[in-house]
Order: C-alpha cells, then sequence, then structure tokens
C-alpha cells in the first residue's frame, strides 16, 4: 500500500468521485482498429482520448488530413466523447510557435476538443511560457479542455492554468509506493490523472484503490510493459488495450459505486 499524506486520506473519505478514464493516446486505427472501436462502446466511462495521429514520442497532427483519424475522431465526438490533440512541449524548450502551428491543424482538419500538452515542464520558471501556450489555445478553441502531462507533481501553480494535471506517468511498482503532493488536496479530484503500465490483473483493484485515495479523477491502466524489445524502438505500452479492458471497464462504469 502506498504511503498516503493525511490530508489525501482526508479527501478520500469524504469521497473522490467517481473515476473514469483517459486514453493518452492509441496506435493509429489502422493498426489498432479495436481500440478505437472499444471507445465508443456505450457506457463506456471515458472522459476524453488523445489523438496523435504522426505517432511516436513528439507526435502531433501530421502534414496533412488523415482520412482514418478524421473517421476515428468523428466517430468519438459523435458519441460524445472529448478528443484531444498531442501537443510535445519538450519540457518547455519547444518554440511557442510550432505548437500553436500544430494546434491549428489539429482544429482545423480533426475539430478537436482540446489537448494534451505532452512533456510539460514542472518548474515555476517556465510556468509564464506556458501560461502564454494555454491561453492561446483557449483562444483559438473556446472551451477548450487542456490536459498538462507532467508525469510528477509540478508547482502548485500549473493546476490555474489547465482543466486536469497528469501528476503521474510510470510503472505500476513505483506507483504502488508513490506519494501525493499535499496541495493537490485542495483541489478536487477532476483535476488530477493518472497513467500506469504493467498494473497485474490481480492488483488492478489494488491501483483503483490508490487512485481514489491519492484524489485523482481520470486513470489509465494497462498491464502492457514499457519495454524495448531487441532490434527496435521503445513500445509505448499504451498503445494498445489492456488485456483486462472489460474488466476495468465494468469496475469504474456507470453505476459502480466508489
Amino acid at each position: 500500500m502506498p504511503h498516503l499524506t493525511r490530508t489525501a486520506r482526508q479527501r478520500a473519505a469524504t469521497g473522490a468521485g467517481r473515476l473514469g478514464l483517459g486514453v493518452p493516446g492509441y496506435a493509429h486505427p489502422l493498426v489498432a482498429p479495436v481500440e478505437w472501436a472499444e471507445l465508443t462502446r456505450p457506457g463506456t466511462p471515458l472522459h476524453w482520448a488523445v489523438l496523435n495521429v504522426s505517432g511516436g514520442g513528439a507526435g502531433g497532427p501530421g502534414t496533412r488530413p488523415d482520412p482514418h483519424c478524421l473517421e476515428a475522431a468523428g466517430k468519438l465526438r459523435n458519441a460524445g466523447i472529448r478528443v484531444l490533440g498531442h501537443l510535445d512541449t519538450e519540457y518547455g524548450h519547444r518554440p511557442f510557435g510550432e505548437q500553436i502551428a500544430e494546434a491549428h491543424r489539429y482544429l482545423d482538419w480533426y475539430r478537436v476538443d482540446g489537448f494534451l500538452l505532452d512533456r510539460c515542464p514542472t518548474g515555476r520558471d517556465e510556468l509564464p511560457a506556458m501560461r502564454r501556450t494555454t491561453e492561446t489555445l483557449r483562444a483559438l478553441r473556446e472551451g477548450a479542455h487542456l490536459v498538462l502531462g507532467h508525469g510528477t507533481h509540478p508547482c502548485p501553480g500549473y493546476v490555474e492554468i489547465a482543466d486536469q494535471l497528469i501528476t503521474y506517468t510510470g510503472p505500476w511498482h513505483d506507483y504502488r509506493w508513490s506519494q501525493v503532493a499535499e496541495w493537490t488536496a485542495e483541489y478536487p479530484p477532476e483535476r488530477f490523472c493518472h497513467l500506469v503500465h504493467g498494473v497485474p490483473r490481480s492488483h488492478l483493484e489494488e491501483a483503483l484503490r490508490i487512485a481514489r485515495w491519492q484524489g485523482a479523477g481520470t486513470v489509465y491502466f494497462t498491464d502492457r510493459a514499457d519495454r524495448a524489445p531487441r532490434g527496435r524502438g521503445a513500445v509505448d505500452p499504451f498503445e494498445t488495450l489492456p488485456g483486462y479492458w472489460d474488466e476495468i471497464v465494468s469496475r469504474i462504469g456507470p453505476g459502480i459505486s466508489e
């Protein structure tokens, strides 16, 4: 069981709200048709799904509209599911103009509902530049849902410039002993997201319990591991469905009590 702060315990005791799923980006719809189809299954507790047309770490909208991604995004939006475009911030080192140009392409080609700003910085020094980026994105798309992909706890100021912060991305063996920053107790669970890979089926309930106790409202758990097979690049564990997809959907779906 992870070490939890007293404030996180108090928040969990008063009710953390219902968990939902955030999909950080499946493989291209031609490569992962089953994954994309599953997202529109009625009753799936999905908060958002990320469209990463180019794939890979940097990703992006590509250089021209992709008809397969356009179809996948359209089906999600028709089902009432929020679609986010993937923007890489390069930990605050990426030029502002490049990010905004990609955002324009996502909006023009795929009509996204917001953005995941991946590899987001965490320090105070980078906060003003990230505030400029998020304010510009909101000006481009009214009501844009913005998720900052820190992967760890940033300085508290970031919570004021986005809708959600991803405060954990990593393996299960670290997550089960992780600590939650005390300042997060001042905000509701819907402001935080956890992405965890390598979660065994036998520990799925424990992982869900940790997320609730730590005050995360959006999660994505998978039994896929982050590996780099011999002779190939690293495998993104979040590009395919977890082996227990049906089970996790049923555990946190509509009508499931916390």
